[in-house]
């Protein structure tokens, strides 16, 4: 639909307003007085009658369990073009009695950004997607519409030596990816992005846009860990650069069952956080077919590395600590860091750093259930191979393991949010996925999930079993949206996903949120409630 089109339909929409007592109406009169001339919110609203809503609606929907068309749809989806129209989406929302869901990059992974089972508003920042270099202060400002992608892409055009901490899929948004924490292949040495969070811009439940210093720094501590849309709408992030090496090795080396793979994954467990920091060793264990005998499955077990150095270190340091891996001098490449991280999301070697600018335009094809956990102590090779045997019989699970040690043991459980700090050994993401449709084979995948998250108790932490907030699941505990929230229901998640830090959360809701108007499934609730 072009500009004069979206500009009458939006016209006729606040006309009928006039005539009209529905709170959607009263919505969009409302946001077009809160917007300036020069910048109509008209160019940046969708609803049901606008030709473009669906594939705006979808443009970022990552699972495909939530773009099913009996999937409940927004009242309407605003995708700011200035900052007036997100300020005038809160105010207005919270007059006229309608929620909004806060999207920046869709992967959201129980669809709780773009997904409600009560009347609702999509406040969809997918345009906000700048990332400002300041190399001489080694600092960047980053939108939280922008990708990991677009951020790390953006810092290499100024510096081959300088990086950020945070996830490997460069299609993540910034906006919810550091609010829960945001981690990947720099933590043992540097942390986890909201250990390099500086500063934020925020919308706060009565429009107005705060920084860190007008925000205060029980609000700053906040939202660094502890969900940023259960306090307001994040508009960007002041990073800290970090140093990288100029060349950084990476490699990768696959063993199955049949070659030893237990073995080899026993002992990651036991060195894995006391390798030196530099090092970082994720190990995925994933069903395949056993070459060799037609219709037999095995395990194989992939070990992906980075090391911020080059290979005449990496070598004899892991051959002399690791030697089960068997790492040959062949399986390591050099290359710049920010080469390494398409190499880490699965690009062939040589793939040109533009690609880590692609934004997917539509909803993957497969939809999948997100897990996580925290191991506290080694899974012993009799728990592994019954891990093995029940990943082979369920087939469509597999596991990411990510090793903790160096800085994460060095940062305190109550510095941010985030508290899953020194006492683990690893992070475990359970990622179920099939492509499938309908309601039944949803079920039948959602019961495999939950099943082998069932099986795996009692090799995890307890009291409470932790959970990742960035993998969010649905199923550790949930409020309904429809009413205030209750704190006795929330600390089932809120426990998990942030121990102790849990409480401080709910007082600074009541403080700078006190109607409980950024609610959700697993928002944080009100003390009073």
């Amino acid at each position: 639909m072009d500009t004069a089109m979206q500009l009458l339909t939006f016209m006729l929409l606040v006309l009928q307003a006039t005539s009209s007592s529905s709170p959607l109406d009263k919505f969009f009169q409302c946001l077009s007085n809160h917007s300036p001339p020069s910048n109509p919110a008209s160019n940046a609203i969708y609803t049901p009658n606008n030709s473009s809503f669906l594939s705006i609606l979808h443009m970022r929907t990552y699972n495909h369990r939530f773009s099913a068309p009996t999937t409940p749809k927004p009242l309407a989806i605003v995708t700011p073009l200035h900052e007036s129209h997100a300020q005038g989406t809160v105010i207005c929302a919270k007059n006229h009695g309608l929620q909004i869901r806060i999207r920046s990059g869709g992967h959201d992974c129980e669809g709780l950004s773009y997904v409600s089972d009560v009347p609702f508003v999509i406040l969809d920042m997918f345009h906000f997607e700048s990332v400002d270099v300041d190399l001489a202060n080694g600092t960047a400002w980053v939108q939280v519409g922008a990708t990991l992608g677009q951020v790390y892409y953006h810092i290499a055009e100024k510096s081959k030596t300088h990086a950020f901490p945070a996830g490997v899929c460069p299609t993540v948004g910034a906006g919810g990816h550091f609010s829960g924490g945001g981690y990947g292949n720099l933590m043992r040495k540097y942390g986890l992005s909201v250990d390099n969070i500086i500063d934020a811009r925020l919308i706060d439940v009565n429009g107005k846009i705060l920084d860190r210093k007008s925000m205060g720094e029980d609000l700053f501590w906040a939202i660094r860990g502890g969900g940023g849309a259960s306090f307001g709408v994040i508009l960007s992030w002041k990073i800290k650069l970090v140093q990288v090496t100029p060349k950084v090795t990476v490699f990768k080396v696959r063993r199955t069952l049949e070659d030893g793979a237990t073995d080899v994954v026993y002992k990651w467990q036991l060195i894995a956080t006391k390798l030196p920091e530099d090092v970082f060793i994720r190990v995925m264990p994933e069903v395949v077919n056993l070459g060799t005998q037609k219709g037999k499955k095995t395990i194989q077990v992939t070990f992906i590395g980075l090391f911020l150095g080059q290979i005449d270190k990496l070598w004899p340091l892991l051959n002399e600590t690791f030697p089960e891996l068997g790492l040959l001098h062949s399986d390591c490449t050099e290359m710049p860091w920010i080469n390494s991280t398409l190499y880490w999301d699965g690009y062939p070697i040589g793939t040109r750093i533009e690609a880590l600018l692609d934004v997917a335009t539509g909803p993957l094809s497969h939809s999948y259930k997100t897990m996580s956990d925290y191991v506290k102590k080694p899974i012993p090779k009799t728990g592994l191979e019954s891990i093995w045997e029940l990943m082979i019989k369920f087939e469509c699970v597999r596991m990411e393991w990510n090793p903790y040690g160096g800085k994460m043991y060095e940062i305190s459980a109550s510095e941010t949010p985030f508290p899953h700090r020194a006492g683990n050994l690893f992070l475990i993401e359970y990622l179920t996925s099939w492509g499938e449709d309908g309601v039944e084979a949803r079920n039948h995948y959602l019961n495999i999930s939950r099943s082998f998250y069932e099986f795996m108790t009692p090799y995890v932490s307890s009291s409470p079993r932790e959970a990742f907030i960035n993998y969010r699941d649905i199923d550790i505990g949930a409020n309904h949206p429809s009413n205030a929230t209750s704190v006795d229901i929330a600390r089932s998640y809120g426990s998990k996903y942030f121990r102790g830090n849990f409480e401080r959360l709910v007082h600074v809701k009541y403080r700078v949120d006190s109607e409980n108007f950024f609610r959700y499934e697993q928002s944080i609730p009100l003390l009073s409630h």
